[in-house]
């Protein structure tokens, strides 16, 4: 009977051992993704602006609307995971650029 008591004790331990080892695991993955989406939010950030510079650069004026930089620039992006927010000031004014993260409930 103590032998058993001590095999039971063991399992125990193991298990949670293992639970402990999951939990550190999973707060690992998500860190990873969070960390990934925040890049994926600046490298779209940055093109966006490139493309409104080369834009006024080529042109003269900044692009009017948000659907002439997706379609004369081919930007894409995971409409999913962010929004655009494009605020045009005038045609020689810098529009107001906002990108935000859709949270998903």
């Amino acid at each position: 009977m103590r032998r058993r008591r001590s095999d039971t004790g063991k399992t125990a331990l193991t298990l949670i051992g293992f639970a402990l080892v999951m939990v550190v695991f999973l707060f690992a993955v998500n860190n990873a993704s969070k960390g990934n989406i925040d890049r994926q939010q600046e490298s779209l950030e940055r093109a966006i602006q490139r493309d409104v510079t080369y834009c006024y650069a080529t042109t003269g004026r900044y692009p009017k609307t948000f659907d002439y930089i997706e379609r004369v620039y081919g930007l894409t992006y995971d409409e999913d995971l962010f929004a655009v927010n494009y605020e045009v000031r005038g045609s020689k004014i810098p529009p107001v650029i906002t990108v935000t993260r859709i949270e998903k409930e």
